[in-house]
């Protein structure tokens, strides 16, 4: 649909609230937004230039619009976020959770079981939940079955079968798991208590189960009944424990839910924290896929929506980092400064970061557990990105590092097919350069690494990665060139920060597209670089820093050392300590030569 063409229809548009849908030619449903007014808000489509390019595609794939009036802005928030979830369009936000949450469910039905299902049916029953975790279900069914006596069979427990005596108590009974509602030993309101107390339990708030308890251990006591005082003595203790692995904010924060949002290029992670009288009761993050690059207010916006829909939340508060667009009534938004809320708006963040951290740790696995096919795949995309005239089944890659020019060392990994090759990953203790120059270290390495292979005719690799950039390259280059190798294998540069890659010779860099699986391999390869060279690098600094510092201590051995440094971890704590404690740790003789050594004097 073009603007001209758009200018024909915009009287159409209702000014009210409402949501928008927008199909293509062949009636496949695009794009469902909301808007306080229709008419503005889609006309805003066709009067500007759009520099973001899907948006500008989505315009131009519109074949014709259709639109449904609401009473109010929250109705449109509700019902597209509801249209979203159901239809999917390829131009709306994409929530990468696919997962089914299980739920603890209280079944209607005479003396109602309580049981894990994943399964919601519309039966009557009650369901509490959902829970992100299987274990923390199991975890809590095991403290509610300890703590409450309920019925796990699945007898028809109804009025007429009990007074017909159709049943008879089962080992559960013996073993005090349950009071035998089978045989009418436990009424109906005996039985309910109990499940009030289920539920408290399941809200996170354990503190009138745990009056309960105490008042039954103290009625026991009093009427000399120390065995059964014991039992609820055990109960009270096991409820204590539980409720000590649970992340206690503080009581007054109430009912609260807790979303922070990380975004990174065309994706945003958000994580929910769902706090229940002051405790954290669960937390989830999920992944979503920005189409329209949507920004992080209206990421937030909906994986609000979507997430407080999921775990059924009634919370009245809502806290965040920024303010956004969320129009419930009835709900408080805050954006806190200090305090308790702030610590919880931290801790969420906190799972956001290490949730994406652990998302980069699985893609930088990359090919590892591919077929052979989808490895040669990548293999053949890099060669023709980078226009290698061989395959890259050997690749190779060099990285430098030093701490304030001492103890510099040089790392190369190696990956064959694409996939790490560890058994042939070589580090190196640069020989030949003083103080801090990357170029004469990565010269040096290039030149030994080569020279070896060579000299025990290995073959070459098929490309090799320096990283860090033209200054570097160019140093790696000096040696290929002595070692008369020009022409035997690519070399390129890698910059650190922009991942450009520099062939030799070249002004300009190549950039390769953000998620090309080429590129994925190559950061892949670096990051392995980065890891393997800075471990050798704290093992020698380690090693050279702190123990031989103590070992050049004349009369003072690598074992004295060694027994010093696990016993205080620094030198500096070595050298803070006084000469009677020198003297209780290593003996007199030795404790002497180290306090002269620190302080001039053993007096």
């Amino acid at each position: 649909m073009t603007a001209a063409e758009f200018q024909q229809i915009v009287h159409t548009l209702p000014v009210h609230a409402g949501i928008y849908k927008y199909f293509g030619t062949d009636g496949e449903l695009l794009y469902i937004g909301k808007a306080k007014s229709l008419r503005k808000r889609v006309s805003s489509y066709f009067v500007k230039n759009h520099d973001n390019y899907k948006t500008r595609k989505l315009v131009e794939s519109i074949h014709h619009i259709e639109f449904t009036i609401v009473d109010s802005e929250q109705d449109a928030f509700l019902l597209e976020n509801s249209l979203i979830k159901q239809f999917q369009p390829k131009f709306n936000i994409n929530l990468k959770d696919d997962k089914t949450y299980p739920f603890i469910i209280i079944k209607h039905e005479p003396f109602p079981r309580v049981f894990l299902t994943r399964r919601v049916i519309k039966d009557g029953s009650e369901y509490l939940g959902p829970f992100t975790s299987v274990g923390r279900v199991r975890e809590v069914l095991e403290v509610i079955r300890y703590n409450i006596p309920l019925r796990t069979c699945s007898l028809n427990l109804s009025e007429q079968n009990i007074k017909k005596g159709k049943f008879k108590v089962c080992l559960e009974y013996h073993l005090g798991n349950c009071k035998g509602p089978c045989e009418g030993l436990q009424t109906q309101d005996d039985y309910r208590e109990g499940l009030q107390q289920v539920k408290e339990i399941l809200r996170g708030n354990l503190s009138p189960v745990l009056n309960i308890f105490k008042a039954k251990m103290q009625e026991h006591a009093m009427n000399m009944e120390f065995e059964k005082a014991e039992i609820q003595r055990k109960k009270i203790e096991s409820l204590q424990a539980y409720q000590s692995r649970s992340t206690i904010v503080s009581a007054r924060v109430g009912n609260v839910d807790v979303f922070t949002v990380l975004s990174e290029g065309n994706f945003a992670y958000v994580n929910y924290l769902r706090v229940l009288n002051g405790t954290i009761a669960d937390t989830k993050t999920v992944t979503l896929e920005k189409k329209l690059e949507e920004t992080d207010e209206e990421v937030m916006a909906y994986a609000i929506a979507y997430l407080r829909d999921a775990f059924q939340s009634m919370a009245k508060e809502i806290i965040l980092p920024f303010e956004v667009e969320f129009p419930e009534e009835g709900v408080t938004l805050t954006v806190p400064k200090g305090g308790d809320k702030k610590k919880l708006l931290d801790l969420s963040e906190k799972n956001v970061t290490y949730f994406r951290e652990e998302l980069q740790k699985k893609k930088m696995l990359h090919l590892e557990g591919k077929t052979d096919m989808e490895k040669k795949k990548v293999l053949y995309q890099l060669q023709a990105d980078l226009e290698l005239q061989e395959l890259p089944v050997h690749i190779e890659c060099f990285d430098n590092s030093n701490f304030q020019g001492s103890y510099p060392v040089s790392a190369c990994v190696v990956f064959k097919d694409g996939v790490a090759s560890k058994k042939d990953y070589r580090h190196f203790n640069i020989k030949t350069v003083e103080g801090i120059n990357d170029f004469a270290s990565m010269s040096e390495v290039v030149f030994r690494r080569y020279n070896r292979l060579l000299n025990e005719e290995q073959p070459l690799p098929q490309l090799v990665i320096i990283d860090g950039g033209k200054g570097q390259l160019g140093a790696a280059m000096e040696s290929i060139r002595k070692l008369d190798l020009i022409g035997s294998m690519t070399v390129v540069g890698l910059a650190k920060n922009e991942e450009e890659i520099f062939f030799p010779g070249d002004k300009e860099s190549i950039k390769l597209p953000y998620d090309s699986e080429s590129l994925k391999l190559i950061r892949r390869i670096r990051d392995e670089v980065h890891r393997f060279g800075i471990t050798f690098h704290r093992q020698k600094r380690s090693k050279g820093t702190f123990k031989n510092e103590l070992e050049g201590i004349k009369g003072i051995g690598a074992n004295t050392a060694t027994q010093l440094l696990q016993t205080y971890r620094s030198v500096n704590k070595v050298k803070q300590l006084s000469l009677e404690e020198l003297v209780k740790e290593v003996g007199q003789s030795k404790a002497q030569l180290i306090y002269q050594h620190f302080h001039g004097s053993a007096t």
